[in-house]
């Protein structure tokens, strides 16, 4: 999966802004009232100023090799490996920062392996290194609820109900109940799990994966980003896409081309905090629940997307061909629902 430049630039923000934060609360620390026990000293404002300088450095660095970890390395290790990796990377960081300071600062009085464990280096070396960790391990939190929400529950944004304008899409796999009686239960797991890595590409569509249930995937868009460019429709035939060019892969692992059908619906849902001792962000309502049933409905007209008759008078006009389908009946809802099947132009 390939992150957008502009993805890529909110990484690189967030890694910087928590280096800053990190080396001048360091500073504050070691500066006020103390005095160094090596042969480099700073004062504490001089040591604030290097601080930001230094922290903009170390978190540009810090959120590239993230950045690669996301794009190449996320399917193959496990999140203890993967703080492993950055655990390596860090101690390399820290011996080319003590080599540039060397070069800066030393001088023919010391060695460098002395100028490397000076007195009170190895505490600086130690909250260098928990701190990477400590935002790596908050970065998988936020791959983990999605979105910018983490950052958004501690502002306590979700504590209470409340409403929002929303685009839901539910992607389910075709014929999974075959594909799970012929791979068997490991290597169908595998299958969904490669799928649902593929799945990533919809962030380039501005979509939020909302939660995954069994070989069905939920994903949810704000109506800005979502009616934007079509994204809402796009993310749908990105990954369509992108499954298409592994053909090959997928067949010689798992002797199929997985295939997912898509319902959408969009309108007010209402989003809150739920949960005591394990906490979700979810939404509720009539918005939800009618997109998984237009979804349930590809089979039966033998269609790959279908949309609601809201979005797509949202949308307004498409470069996408719609075909009206009529008033159809969706299980669980008194009235019918004009329902449209939506195809690529060729």
């Amino acid at each position: 999966m390939k992150l957008k430049n502009k993805r890529k630039w909110k990484i690189i923000q967030q890694y910087m802004l928590g280096w800053i934060l990190a080396f001048v609360f360091l500073s504050i620390v070691r500066g006020e009232g103390t005095k160094e026990l090596g042969s480099v000293q700073f004062d504490l404002w001089k040591s604030i100023l290097v601080s930001l300088v230094g922290g903009a450095i170390f978190g540009t660095i810090s959120g590239y090799a993230q950045i690669l970890t996301e794009e190449h390395g996320h399917k193959k290790i496990s999140i203890q490996r993967l703080l492993l990796l950055r655990s390596l990377y860090v101690v390399l960081f820290i011996i080319t920062i003590i080599s540039i300071a060397y070069l800066i600062f030393g001088n023919n009085h010391i060695t460098y392996f002395q100028f490397a464990f000076e007195p009170g280096s190895f505490a600086i070396y130690l909250y260098i290194l928990v701190t990477d960790i400590c935002m790596s391990i908050f970065r998988q939190i936020n791959l983990f609820l999605g979105g910018n929400n983490l950052w958004l529950l501690f502002r306590g944004k979700f504590y209470t109900p409340r409403e929002e304008k929303r685009i839901f899409m539910f992607l389910d796999l075709q014929s999974s109940t075959q594909h799970a009686e012929r791979l068997g239960h490991i290597k169908y797991s595998k299958l969904i799990q490669d799928c649902f890595n593929d799945l990533g590409v919809v962030l380039e569509n501005e979509a939020e994966i909302y939660q995954y249930v069994g070989d069905e995937a939920v994903l949810t868009w704000k109506f800005k980003e979502g009616l934007e460019n079509e994204n809402c429709i796009e993310a749908y035939y990105h990954f369509k896409k992108v499954l298409e060019e592994k053909k090959e892969y997928y067949l010689r692992y798992y002797d199929c081309l997985p295939h997912f059908k898509a319902g959408l619906n969009a309108g007010v849902v209402t989003v809150t905090e739920v949960g005591k001792y394990k906490k979700e962000i979810a939404y509720h309502g009539d918005t939800i629940n009618t997109a998984a049933r237009i979804q349930a409905k590809c089979n039966e007209y033998n269609q790959e997307l279908l949309i609601s008759k809201h979005l797509k008078n949202l949308l307004k006009t498409t470069r996408f061909m719609v075909e009206e389908l009529g008033d159809i009946e969706l299980k669980g809802k008194e009235n019918k629902e004009l329902l449209y099947a939506v195809y690529q132009n060729n």
